[in-house]
């Protein structure tokens, strides 16, 4: 009988994908068969990048590890988690205020799927506080980057956000942001 292939998904927004998830990611590979680098599409959020662009960049990013892969879902995470025959979540946590919501769903989760686990790990300390949601504030009011995210990253989000500040008051609006 053969063994079934060790899957992890890592699953997240990732808009933008900073180097805080990278750590993880790299950290991830010794320990699996296959990471799974899951991207929501979430229709509740207005992302920054669309969906295809998060996977298109993340894919770049991950180029050199042979044993991960980059996909989009969305709905249920553990009916994806099927879909793959992967049994272990893995989420990063960053803060003690990052545990409440994250153990909450793995706890649901869990409950929607009792073959599915949570393992929660944090990132390297230079990279504790760093979310994409403040790397984008951080970014949009002139602030330096270097080191927390790669510099592919930063030449899309000055080529993103250079779109949004040139396009005229209220185009795109209702958008969230997403321009092609």
């Amino acid at each position: 009988m053969s063994e079934q292939k060790r899957i992890a998904v890592y699953p997240g927004s990732f808009d933008p994908i900073h180097n805080g998830h990278l750590d993880i990611i790299q950290r991830m590979i010794p320990g699996w068969d296959e990471v799974v680098v899951a991207v929501l599409h979430n229709e509740k959020k207005s992302p920054l990048f669309s969906v295809d662009e998060r996977v298109e960049l993340i894919r770049r990013l991950v180029a050199d590890l042979p044993t991960c892969r980059v996909e989009s879902f969305s709905g249920l995470l553990v009916d994806f988690m099927d879909r793959l025959g992967a049994r272990l979540v893995v989420r990063g946590l960053r803060a003690v205020s990052d545990f409440e919501a994250e153990f909450q769903m793995a706890l649901m989760n869990r409950r929607l799927n009792p073959r599915v686990e949570t393992m929660f790990m944090m990132p390297r300390e230079d990279y504790s506080y760093v979310s994409s949601r403040l790397l984008k504030e951080v970014f949009s009011l002139g602030g330096d980057l270097d080191g927390l995210a790669p510099p592919l990253i930063i030449e899309r989000l000055t080529e993103k956000m250079s779109r949004v500040a040139a396009a005229p008051a209220g185009a795109g609006s209702g958008s969230g942001g997403e321009t092609r």
